[in-house]
């Protein structure tokens, strides 16, 4: 966050009186105000204003962002600045632009000499952006220099018409209620239509109004808001994002010896449904040196095929290597523990040995961080074998994205 060019509190036309205000109750607030102001030691009403201008001009179709159009050659976020700077009990204005407008925006305040302007970079979002200005003015920036405020306004950058009574209207509802916003009658007819597109019904204009900027907060009430609301939709996004990224890249571990023409069927269907993912295969012969060295360092992802067999000797020699490793501290790692089986000629109780196995394995490893899944597919012979390929490399692949602790130790069967 950076302050803009320093100058005096007030600007050298302080626009009009706070009192002149049309309405009743309105004007008696406004001079409550101006009284407070007037007498030494009484509290007064500590205002700030965001405004988020981090557009790129995407909606208009143009190269120039709305708010840096020229309007009689002064770009339009000045005049915005302008209606706000002539409010003197608006202390500080804080505008969160994008990195690369940081320039134009610090050029604008100069030329023009605009005063208690302060920068902060703009999010992705609107949601952001507003809540980096809230940041600032909460201190929460190691370089702020702004004071908390009782009550933010929070205007468009490129809405220059805004009335200082429309603005002191809004702050003091915010003072008494929490939060307040300015609105209009609703001139265009809001329809409801049905899921086929048709008319359902229409709204009564007279008894519905459109909501516009400014609004107004007490500052603790939106800061705690946004801080609880962006928590969550960090969460939310880092996890999606670590997903992602882990899940980039899978290793699938076989025995030399065993036949390799299914496991190129599975490859094939699995990679079918990651066309996005690097899958590299290797035997299980290597799993020690080699894994360590290379594939640990990178992958999180591990199909571990057995072909006719029981013992889970391969997938025993995995998640010793990977016990011994580091690898999951940092990130959760999948182990799809494949066996191909012959249904007619595996017994009930080899099956149950199976799933007892991978269910106790998979307790184990939890604690480790590793997510261990067990996965039967039929080894057979024409369509009914390619279908269960096709649904073992979806289920290989829901697992691997969805990295969910909920199926561990389950044994799946395709």
């Amino acid at each position: 966050m950076e302050r803009g060019t320093p100058g005096a509190s007030r600007p050298a036309e302080p626009g009009p009186c706070l009192s002149n205000l049309r309405g009743a109750e309105p004007a008696a607030s406004a001079s409550r105000l101006s009284a407070d102001r007037a007498q030494p030691g009484n509290p007064t009403i500590a205002v700030a204003a965001v405004l988020p201008a981090g557009g790129c001009g995407e909606r208009m179709g143009v190269p120039t962002p709305k708010q840096f159009c020229p309007i009689l050659e002064r770009p339009l976020i000045s005049y915005t600045l302008q209606a706000l700077e002539r409010v003197y009990w608006i202390k500080d204005i804080v505008v969160a632009v994008t990195r690369e407008n940081m320039g134009t925006m610090r050029n604008v305040i100069q030329k023009y000499q605009h005063k208690r302007i302060s920068l902060v970079e703009a999010g992705e979002t609107r949601h952001r952006s507003i809540f980096n200005g809230l940041k600032a003015l909460a201190k929460d920036q190691p370089d702020s220099q702004l004071s908390k405020p009782e009550v933010v306004i929070i205007h468009d950058a490129v809405r220059p018409f805004v009335e200082e009574d429309v603005l002191l209207k809004v702050v003091i509802a915010a003072k008494e209620h929490g939060a307040a916003g300015a609105i209009r009658p609703l001139v265009s007819t809001v329809i409801s239509a049905s899921a086929d597109g048709c008319l359902e019904h229409s709204l009564e204009r007279a008894r519905h109004r459109a909501s516009e900027m400014p609004q107004a907060f007490l500052f603790d009430v939106i800061y705690e808001a946004y801080r609880q609301v962006t928590y969550k939709r960090d969460l939310y996004a880092a996890e999606s994002i670590i997903k992602e990224r882990i899940s980039h890249e899978i290793c699938v571990l076989m025995n030399p010896k065993d036949d390799i023409e299914p496991i190129d069927h599975l490859l094939k269907a699995l990679k079918n449904e990651l066309n996005d993912v690097k899958i590299e295969s290797g035997a299980l012969s290597q799993v020690g040196r080699d894994i360590q060295q290379s594939k640990l360092e990178k992958c999180y992802n591990f199909v571990c095929m057995n072909i006719m067999t029981s013992d889970f000797q391969e997938t025993r020699n995995l998640l010793s290597t990977l016990e011994e490793s580091s690898l999951s501290i940092l990130y959760p790692v999948v182990v799809v523990s494949v066996h191909f089986f012959d249904f007619e000629l595996v017994p009930l109780s080899q099956k149950m040995e199976s799933l007892v196995w991978v269910r106790d394995t998979a307790k184990e490893m939890k604690k480790r961080n590793i997510l261990l899944h067990g996965l039967i597919i039929e080894y057979s012979q024409g369509e009914k074998f390619q279908e269960s390929l096709r649904q073992g490399a979806i289920i290989i692949a829901a697992l691997i994205k969805e990295r969910s602790s909920g199926l561990v130790g389950q044994l799946l069967v395709a």
